[in-house]
């Protein structure tokens, strides 16, 4: 065995975690697994106390510093659960502990932390800008810095779970799958299982548009992503660790990634199974443990997945559930183009059939056609691609929706028509931190020469908000438009050219 493999074991094998941790459950998701064909077993860490798996990394992490540096204190940089880990940690170690999280960060999640006893400092819209704070904090006031991922103490904290995967389930197991932000979750499980069990896949999942890591592995050294996803902001980290790099490059079987839908609907599976609601970092290995086992057909090989939290927002689930059932393919959506003359109407009708409708707005476009973007609850994708070939068969134009995140973030939601007003008109998606003001300081920023012709924004709970905007802008001032979305720091999508927008809106 490779000797810092065996560093490793040994280090896992001797890891204080249970002192605050519990051994969490290894519990079968009995309707899931009937659904799939295969045995999947969830590593329930979002039953811990504070509801993931951060605090045993974080304990095992402080419990091995010196009584000199406890005395001192810790210093973090979160925007949640690790934040809660170092928090019960230092209260059962009675030391100081504090965390910078940044001020977009729930207000759930920063009562929780002074909850606990923590001191909570505030600071810049994300991750990066808490961390680089809460460095110069530490150095200034001489406290320790507890990192969330690239610590070889805090790996081996989080490798127990690996430990105890492989003591609770002592059958045969064929994969492992676990969820990735910066890394050190992956690497402990990968480092225990491989040096006990190296028959048994370790899978990393990452977000579609979180994955550092994966394009790190590929690239064979670290990238640093210019933006990262929120949906999942518990993973959503830009730069891996240098050490959960190094560990995942070599130990690691394979890297998939999951999208938003998917993720909604593993929430979904987990709730049905166990009743209890996972935060979307939680349910990412779900996620990828059931596109698994509809890929690689029915087999008895039990497939694990880590459940690594359960800090979710309330009003968010209004957002899941939206999407759950598109993650599922248990909804359609189309735009549907009808001639407008007499019986089309009722033709389309008779193509949806006794199937349920989830949505159907309808607007006049005029005199010769009108636009109705619709949601069906199907069984499966194969139901939905059979209904697009039955609205051609009739002569209708259809448009799948259901991979189309305008569509079902805005368009939805949204009524009118084209506008004979709204000439030069560009459409672009933003992401935006989610706090006060925020909205407003948005709408300062735009120029005044260019004029919002349209707007919409719903609030989903998160930490970040989507807006959809409108801006007549000529096209002599395009190289303008593009520096000016470019300092404003935003993530943004130019979807002037996408057909969902043309059908309703243009």
């Amino acid at each position: 065995m490779d000797a810092r493999l065996l560093d490793y074991l040994q280090r896992i094998l001797t890891a204080r975690v249970y002192d605050v941790a519990a051994e969490s459950p290894l519990e079968r998701a009995a309707r899931l697994s009937a659904r799939v064909g295969t045995p999947v077993w969830l590593k329930r860490e979002d039953t811990q106390p504070v509801f993931s798996f951060k605090l045993r990394g974080a304990y095992n992490k402080m419990a091995r510093l010196s009584p000199d540096q406890r005395a001192r204190g810790v210093i973090c940089a979160s925007a949640g659960n690790h934040a809660q880990g170092v928090a019960l940690s230092a209260r059962r170690l009675r030391c100081r502990a504090v965390v910078v999280m940044p001020v977009t960060t729930p207000r759930l999640k920063s009562d929780a932390v002074r909850a606990l006893g923590a001191e909570v400092v505030l600071h810049g819209d994300s991750y990066t800008d808490a961390y680089h704070h809460a460095a110069e904090l530490g150095a200034r006031s001489d406290l320790t810095f507890v990192h969330p991922f690239d610590d070889p103490d805090v790996i081996a904290g989080q490798g127990t779970i690996g430990m105890e995967i492989l003591r609770q389930h002592p059958g045969p197991l064929r994969a492992v799958f676990v969820p990735i932000g910066g890394g050190g979750l992956v690497a402990g499980v990968a480092a225990y299982v491989k040096a006990v069990r190296p028959e048994v896949q370790v899978i990393g999942v990452q977000m579609a548009d979180s994955d550092a890591m994966r394009r790190s592995v590929q690239s064979g050294e670290r990238v640093q992503l210019n933006d990262v996803g929120l949906f999942a902001d518990g993973t959503a980290v830009k730069l891996v660790g240098a050490e959960t790099f190094r560990l995942a490059r070599d130990l690691v079987d394979a890297f998939v990634t999951v999208d938003t839908d998917a993720v909604c609907a593993a929430i979904k599976d987990v709730f049905e199974d166990t009743r209890s609601i996972l935060e979307p970092a939680g349910a990412m290995s779900v996620a990828a443990a059931k596109r698994f086992a509809e890929e690689h057909g029915p087999s008895d090989l039990g497939l694990v997945a880590v459940t690594s939290g359960a800090n979710m927002n309330f009003d968010r689930l209004r957002f899941v559930a939206e999407r759950a059932e598109a993650g599922e393919g248990r909804e359609a959506l189309f735009a549907v183009t009808i001639p407008e003359e007499r019986g089309s109407f009722r033709r389309l009708c008779e193509a949806i059939g006794r199937r349920n409708v989830t949505e159907f707005n309808y607007r006049i476009s005029d005199e010769r056609v009108a636009h109705v973007f619709v949601g069906l609850a199907v069984s499966d994708r194969e139901e939905a691609r059979a209904l697009h070939w039955t609205f051609t068969d009739m002569g209708f134009e259809a448009l799948d929706l259901v991979d189309d995140d305008l569509a079902k973030d805005h368009i939805r939601h949204m009524v009118g028509g084209p506008s004979r007003l709204a000439r030069d008109e560009r459409l672009y998606r933003f992401q935006f931190p989610e706090r006060p003001g925020a909205l407003v300081r948005f709408l300062a920023a735009m120029p005044p020469d260019w004029n919002i012709s349209l707007f919409h924004y719903r609030n989903q709970g998160a930490d970040y908000g989507r807006i959809l905007v409108g801006l007549q802008v000529p096209a002599g001032d395009r190289a303008a438009f593009e520096a000016f979305t470019a300092a404003l720091g935003y993530p943004c999508v130019d979807e002037t050219a996408n057909p969902v927008y043309r059908l309703f809106l243009c």
